[in-house]
């Protein structure tokens, strides 16, 4: 696996509804901006080659970066592929939608939930969001979340952006009842 580029972003929100935030909520998103394994082939019936050169390999680089980045332990995670213009946004799910990729992410956050995702095509500088949720519960709505991104130079129309987001808190000032509240 080729890396182009390793994007790392850093969000702290210190006051929020005119409130001190404490403790600072905290969101890391780190990002690798890769070759599409499959461009340039047409369509190609059987991802799996691909998904064996390179999920685990993306997992395995991306996780505890994300971890050491945001410097306390996750409370809530997320993913995202962005897909270049001449790729599937199949080619991205194929990288994210693995346990080969998410259980380095579940391994490094002591998490046990799925892995909230988006996937889509995209130009370079495209804005996309990456939805959060608790790392062991995804009931727990203080920690449903969405952290927008932007990689200026990326993807390019033959690359793939794989990035994941983590966050120390769940949102800032949060007040929502339990979700068992109403059931």
């Amino acid at each position: 696996m080729k890396v182009r580029k390793i994007y790392t972003a850093i969000d702290e929100t210190l006051v929020e509804g005119g409130r001190d935030v404490f403790p600072t909520a905290r969101v890391c998103i780190v990002a690798a901006v890769i070759p599409n394994p499959w461009a340039g082939q047409g369509f190609v019936k059987d991802l799996g080659p691909g998904i064996d050169a390179t999920a685990s390999d993306l997992g395995q680089l991306l996780a505890p970066e994300v971890i050491k980045q945001l410097g306390a332990p996750a409370e809530a995670y997320g993913k995202a592929a962005i897909v270049g213009t001449n790729g599937e946004i199949e080619h991205g799910s194929a990288l994210i939608h693995t346990l080969k990729f998410g259980n380095h992410f579940r391994d490094a956050a002591n998490a046990s939930t799925l892995l909230p995702a988006v996937e889509r095509r995209g130009t370079p500088g495209s804005h996309f969001d990456i939805p959060l949720k608790h790392i062991t519960d995804a009931t727990i709505r203080s920690h449903h979340q969405t952290v927008e991104v932007s990689v200026p130079d990326a993807p390019h129309p033959d690359e793939i952006l794989v990035a994941l987001a983590a966050a120390s808190t769940g949102r800032p000032q949060q007040r929502l009842a339990d979700l068992s509240t109403e059931q």
